[in-house]
Parts: C-alpha cells; sequence; structure tokens
C-alpha cells in the first residue's frame, strides 16, 4: 500500500476525488481550533494548540498555506507536501513574531496530495490519516505523542492509551519555533477506496473497527456526519474534524463537479439563522441518535494573503477575531453565589467535626486532681479542642509515678460510661499518702537507736 516516492514527475491520472468536510466546536470547547480543507487534489486536517496562544489562528494559517497546492501536481509530490509544510511553519513563526501573545501556539497537520493515481501523505502530531479498502481500515500515519511512544515501549496498549492522563501530549507539531520534521510518504489508491482525515476528537474516541463501520456505508457527506456525530456521543470532549474522500473514475458523474470545502477556524462563516452551521456553535448538540444530514457546501475561494477571509462576509475577519467582546453580565452575582455555597459547605463541615467533637472523651489532670475532660485529646494554636467536664477527688499524688504519667498524657476513652469506668479504676489505685520518693532506700548495715540502747 505504502509506495516509495516515484523519480519521474506526477501526472494526472484516470481517478477523481469526491468529498465532504465537517468541523464541530464539540459539547465542551467553547472555540473550534480545529481547520480543515477538501478539494480536487488537496485534503487536509489541521488541529490547532495553544488555547490562549490562539491555537485556531495557527491551524487556519497552516490550512491557508497548505491549500495553495489544490491543483494539478506539476512536480513530485512529496516535495510539494514538504514544501507546503514548511511555508505554514514559517508562516505561524511570522506571526509570532508579530504579535509575542502568540508564543506557544502551534498545530498539527495532516495533509493528502492527490495526483490521480497515487496520494502523497504528509504528517505532523496527532490528526490522522485513514484508507479504507474492500472493507477493511488502516491507519496510514503514526501519532507523533507521547503516548504512542509508550505503546511503541509495549509499556500501555491502545486502548489504555484513550484514557492516559498524557494524551494530548504532542511531541511534534508545526509551530514556527522546532525544525519542522514531518512524516512524507506515498499510497497508491484504486477505485473504491475511501480516504479518511481526523483530528483526534474523532480517533480520540473512536477505534479503528467503529470507524471502519461508519466509512463502509453512505455517501462522504454521509460518512463524515455520521463520524462527527458518533465521536460526540462517545465523548469527545475536543473540537471534531472529519474529511472524507471517495475515490472514484474519472468516467463516473463527469459533471459532478464539486467545490472546494474549507471548515472549522478557517472558515469564520456567520451562523445561520437557526444557528447552526458548518463551523458554528455545535451541530449535533441537540442531534438524536441516528439522524444524519447532507450539508450546503462551503466555497472556499479565499484571498491568498487573507487566510481565513470569506468574500461574501463584509466582516474584516481580523476585526472580528480581535474585536473586543462584550463583558458577561452579572459576573459579580455569579461569584457572590459561588461565594455563598462555598462558605455554606466550609460552616457545615465544621458544624459537623464540632458535633462529633463533643462526643469525645478522656481522662486527664487539672489542678493535680484527675479529670474528665470532653472533647479530643489534641492540641490546635488558638483552639480549644476540648474542656473539663466533670471534676474526681482522685489525686495525681497519691498514684504511682507509671499511672500518674498516663493520666498527665491523656487516657482516651470510648464514651462518659468507659471515662468513668477509668477514674473508679485510678482510685483503687491510690496509695494512702503521697509517694514522695521514686526510688527504694538502700539496706545499711549501721545499728539503729534501738539496737544500741538494747546494749
Amino acid at each position: 500500500m505504502t509506495t516509495e516516492p516515484r523519480s519521474d514527475t506526477a501526472a494526472t491520472g484516470p481517478l477523481r476525488l469526491q468529498y465532504a468536510a465537517l468541523s464541530d466546536v464539540g459539547r465542551i470547547r467553547k472555540d473550534n481550533q480545529d481547520s480543515g480543507y477538501a478539494g480536487p487534489w488537496l485534503l487536509a486536517v489541521c488541529d490547532g494548540v495553544g488555547g490562549a496562544a490562539r491555537g485556531d489562528l495557527a491551524s487556519a494559517t497552516a490550512v491557508s498555506q497548505l491549500r495553495k497546492i489544490d491543483q494539478p501536481p506539476e512536480a513530485e509530490l512529496l516535495a510539494l507536501v514538504a514544501g507546503a509544510l514548511h511555508r505554514a511553519h514559517d508562516r505561524i513563526s511570522e506571526l509570532v513574531d508579530e504579535d509575542p501573545s502568540l508564543n506557544g501556539t502551534s498545530t498539527t497537520a495532516t495533509v493528502a496530495l492527490f495526483d490521480g493515481s497515487q496520494v502523497g501523505v504528509g504528517h505532523v502530531g496527532d490528526s490522522r490519516a485513514y484508507l479504507f479498502r474492500d472493507g477493511t481500515i488502516s491507519q496510514l500515519t503514526k501519532d507523533h505523542t507521547f503516548v504512542q511512544s509508550l505503546i511503541d515501549e509495549g509499556r500501555i496498549t491502545e486502548e489504555e492509551s484513550r484514557t492516559h492522563p498524557h494524551r494530548n501530549l504532542i511531541l511534534r507539531a508545526l509551530d514556527g519555533v522546532h525544525d519542522t520534521e514531518p512524516d512524507l510518504f506515498t499510497v497508491e489508491v484504486a477505485v473504491g477506496d475511501r480516504l479518511l482525515l481526523c483530528s483526534d476528537g474523532a480517533s480520540g474516541v473512536l477505534d479503528d473497527s467503529r470507524i471502519g463501520d461508519i466509512l463502509a456505508t453512505g455517501t462522504p457527506d454521509y460518512a463524515a456526519v455520521e463520524l462527527v456525530r458518533a465521536s460526540l456521543e462517545a465523548g469527545s470532549s475536543d473540537n471534531v474534524t472529519c474529511v472524507v474522500a471517495d475515490v472514484v473514475d474519472t468516467a463516473a458523474d463527469p459533471d459532478d463537479e464539486l467545490v472546494p470545502l474549507l471548515v472549522g477556524s478557517a472558515a469564520e462563516l456567520p451562523r445561520r439563522a437557526s444557528g447552526v452551521g458548518p463551523t458554528g456553535g455545535g451541530l449535533f448538540r441537540g442531534h438524536r441518535s441516528g439522524d444524519t444530514g447532507e450539508l450546503e457546501p462551503v466555497a472556499a475561494e479565499l484571498p491568498d494573503d487573507v487566510p481565513f477571509a470569506i468574500a461574501s462576509d463584509p466582516i474584516d475577519p481580523e476585526e472580528a477575531r480581535y474585536a473586543p467582546r462584550p463583558p458577561r453580565r452579572f459576573v459579580w452575582l455569579k461569584r457572590l453565589l459561588v461565594g455563598v455555597v462555598l462558605l455554606g459547605i466550609v460552616w457545615i463541615g465544621a458544624a459537623a467535626a464540632w458535633s462529633w467533637s463533643q462526643e469525645q472523651y478522656y481522662v486527664s489532670e487539672q489542678d493535680g486532681q484527675v479529670t474528665i475532660f470532653r472533647g479530643l485529646n489534641a492540641d490546635l494554636p488558638g483552639v480549644e479542642l476540648s474542656r473539663p467536664y466533670e471534676a474526681t477527688n482522685v489525686e495525681l499524688a497519691r498514684l504511682s509515678e507509671f499511672q500518674a504519667s498516663k493520666v498527665r498524657d491523656g487516657i482516651d476513652a470510648t464514651s462518659l460510661a468507659d471515662a468513668r469506668r477509668t477514674v473508679e479504676n485510678l482510685a483503687s489505685l491510690q496509695v494512702d499518702e503521697p509517694d514522695e520518693t521514686t526510688e527504694p532506700t538502700e539496706p545499711t548495715d549501721e545499728p539503729t537507736d534501738e539496737s544500741t540502747s538494747d546494749g
């Protein structure tokens, strides 16, 4: 399936692509940092990394550079792909130089350039490319992630990697700083093959078997919708982007000319009146299991110097992207309510702890008398955890040094009755007179006064 790069110039073959692309912000994320592109010669998925450092800008910038090679290849496939990835890397570097607040932004990139008989694949990061052929799915790319290194070493399984705490740690990306080292290879394709490029929002929750089941049915549009829907229903917490393309004979539907599709943060289309769109706020938030739908294609006729401008959009995308947003309402009230709730939880916990402590008893001494204390036999600076509860007539001085030491340290009791039994036991151990010595007197051979007088 994977072949060596061809030495001759790639020529257009008898095959073409039928494709669909879809990106959804997901059910948790507020912003879509994925970008996707599908055209007659090029398929691409980029997943931005950076959060506050604008991963959406990195992915959109990368796609704007990659889409420039969406044309019949006139040079060696892998050279074109590698050049496009390096230009994307350099453009991100320029953006960081212009705006230091973007430092730390980066994006994955998975690209497939088609020449009519094979695809040249370029890959950096953890987005993926799959080939579905004759009912069998094959993963073409290999993740550049920490967990993939653990899988390669045999320390964890593929299934375990999906829940590993460091599953999002990427080892390679287009960041404008480190040297770009993409994986590059070619794959021969045939009529009936189906290609899938997707972000980890899909591949991170769907195993190969589930992806294969979906790719086995329907048109590319249907498969793209189903893959996104299935990813969200499987619990994906990330943005989800899928690009699906069928390899078909050029003679099939010759009049079926598809326009390029641009999705995700690279598109930035205004939402439709219904609030649902290919890039807008969550296509599947209210989607029922099994429902699918065809999407209106998004024309990707963009100026080369503006990575995500839309010709039909009268608003400058850069101004819209950086325009100040209106302040959130009632922020102070929300914070006050949160504070009240937290204070209530702390108060309830403290009250419960105090109530429990007042059911505890121990025996100790106060002013030389054995005394029953209520509370905890512990010290806490500034806080009294116990108080005298019941005085007794047992004197500490009338106990042996061993018993007196135990009393001074405190003798724990399981209840008040148990504490009183301890006091009764101590009372029975009292001597008639206080024990003023701790060591017995050694016997002497000197005669006593009585023996002297008797003599």
